[in-house]
């Protein structure tokens, strides 16, 4: 809930050489301050940028609208998910929304960056994806925790879990899996950040599986989740109404 700015009223003060003087009226509280955490989802959400990218800067923007400020810490993705489950956090920046996760987490409004997941696969050896049915003998990759898109998951595919989508793409460019499951813009940032040699061994097929809207939630077990959840849709739809959303997003639509 925004925050109120506490004032002093007037106090009457000795006249000196008849005037009156007023006391100074006292600084305004400092806004409640969230532990917020989020996992290297870069371009996302990432240590590499001092706001720890797009899905923060927007998150801490919606938040200082409702009156409030966060702290963020990265973790690994299924670290984070237990700790968000034991009531460690107020919060997470870049999650995807899933049935199973309203049990621990109230989700707003999403954050108007949406992921494109779909299959990296080895120029040498691409794969028709556009009948999931059809896949049922490769080694699909997929991170460990992630909510993967639901008809993915209904094909019932063999899986080979990763801690990150990095070692997704290095297990692809070893051999060790046949598919990646990865969100586009990410496979972009790593191949030419973290892979730029092996780039060109790697390519996206068309079409995607789904493409997912990213969110920020807030842990069901903190004391006040409602209240920042209303104060966060609140700054949200102010950040729409003002353009504040759109010129966020404009300023990373390179990477977006």
């Amino acid at each position: 809930m925004p925050t109120r700015r506490q004032t002093l009223s007037l106090l009457a003060m000795p006249a000196l050489h008849g005037t009156s003087q007023a006391a100074p009226a006292a600084p305004a509280a400092a806004a409640p301050v969230l532990s917020i955490v989020a996992t290297e989802f870069p371009p996302y959400t990432t240590v590499e940028r001092a706001d720890g990218g797009p899905a923060a800067a927007i998150t801490r923007a919606a938040l200082a609208r409702g009156g409030l400020d966060m702290r963020l810490e990265f973790r690994p993705w299924s670290r984070l998910l237990v700790e968000l489950q034991r009531g460690l956090w107020d919060g997470v920046i870049g999650v995807w929304h899933s049935q199973q996760r309203e049990s621990f987490l109230a989700f707003p409004q999403p954050l108007g960056i949406a992921n494109r997941i779909g299959f990296m696969a080895r120029v040498a050896s691409p794969h028709e994806v556009k009948d999931l049915s059809r896949l049922g003998g490769l080694r699909i990759g997929v991170v460990r925790g992630y909510a993967n898109p639901p008809a993915f998951v209904q094909a019932a595919l063999q899986l080979d879990e990763a801690l990150d989508d990095l070692g997704n793409l290095r297990k692809l460019l070893a051999g060790r899996i046949d598919l990646a499951l990865v969100d586009k813009g990410v496979a972009a940032h790593l191949l030419r950040k973290q892979l730029k040699s092996e780039a060109r061994a790697l390519v996206w097929l068309e079409p995607s599986v789904d493409e997912l809207p990213l969110y920020t939630a807030f842990a069901r077990s903190r004391a006040g989740h409602e209240s920042r959840l209303a104060a966060f849709n609140k700054g949200m739809s102010e950040l729409q109404s003002s353009g504040q959303l759109a010129r966020l997003l404009q300023n990373d639509a390179e990477l977006l």
